[in-house]
């Protein structure tokens, strides 16, 4: 189906410096990560996906997000603030904060990766997910889900769509009202994609479904049309497609590169409004930083 057949509501484009830094090899010092979130928030996208309250030990790479988000400037831009986190101490850290909006938590419906991830079991998880939007609801924030190995796993733990849903339907039983599907590894056909983000979207209009899929550069495409064509809205991505998980031990899926979901929407009449101009810099610094 060619994009443009879509309708209703605007493209979210989530915008995710936070996934690309994470795994990077060299630690970007801290002033550079403050010069290119500054510089993604001048583009417009709906969210910056900019850091993460947890182990500095885990992920070192982020270990200076409080510094770098107390230097965001925020006040002069349409886009909000996401932050991943792992627990309640992470959370109720994040909080401080009155420029974040969104709290995310990664949540795998794969024992091995949640434990590999959060160094937690599921179902312990799902009661960090409980306490963590408790937190939120105190603190005016809004928890975003991301259902990591939602569309299977490399591990052999039990995988169906099934536990998938019955795990959405768990967590959007408690409040939680953006629920992300992240192709954590990769794995992923497009045939998967629009099965399960279109069994969800018509099963649960009341939520906010999301992907947040990663591919090698060849297939993105279809898993984007794949879910645009499901009815999805919501879409995760990183410029120069760089990123991926660093507890997943595979260097050859990146996120979906923003530079070609732009064109890709913009075709569709429901992503206007970005700063191309803004992009450029942007583009500049990502191909210093990363290199």
């Amino acid at each position: 189906m060619d994009p443009s057949a879509g309708n209703h509501s605007m493209i979210k484009l989530i915008e995710c410096p936070r996934d690309a830094m994470q795994g990077w090899k060299t630690f970007i010092p801290t002033p550079e990560k403050i010069r290119y979130i500054n510089s993604l928030l001048d583009i417009g996208f709906d969210t910056i996906d900019c850091g993460s309250f947890v182990s500095a030990k885990a992920i070192p790479q982020m270990a200076d997000t409080s510094e770098v988000i107390s230097k965001i400037r925020i006040q002069h831009t349409r886009s909000k603030l996401l932050v991943i986190v792992a627990n309640t101490r992470g959370a109720e850290e994040a909080c401080l904060f009155e420029q974040i909006h969104y709290l995310g938590f990664p949540f795998s419906v794969s024992e091995t990766f949640q434990r590999r991830n959060t160094n937690s079991s599921i179902e312990e998880s799902f009661q960090r997910v409980a306490e963590i939007q408790r937190v939120c609801i105190k603190h005016n924030k809004q928890l975003v889900i991301y259902i990591s190995m939602g569309f299977g796993n490399p591990y052999g733990d039990p995988y169906t769509e099934q536990i998938v849903f019955e795990w959405v339907n768990r967590i959007s039983s408690i409040g939680i009202q953006i629920i992300s599907l992240a192709d954590t590894v990769g794995l992923a056909s497009a045939e998967q994609v629009f099965r399960i983000t279109d069994y969800l979207i018509k099963k649960m209009p009341g939520q906010e479904i999301g992907v947040h899929l990663h591919s090698a550069p060849e297939n993105w495409k279809l898993k984007a049309d794949a879910a645009f064509n499901a009815g999805c809205k919501r879409f995760d991505g990183a410029l120069k497609g760089i990123g991926g998980c660093p507890m997943a031990d595979d260097e050859l899926v990146g996120n979906m590169n923003t530079e070609l979901l732009i064109p890709y929407f913009e075709k569709t009449g429901l992503l206007k409004n970005l700063d191309k101009e803004a992009l450029q810099r942007s583009l500049q610094i990502a191909s210093e930083i990363f290199i």
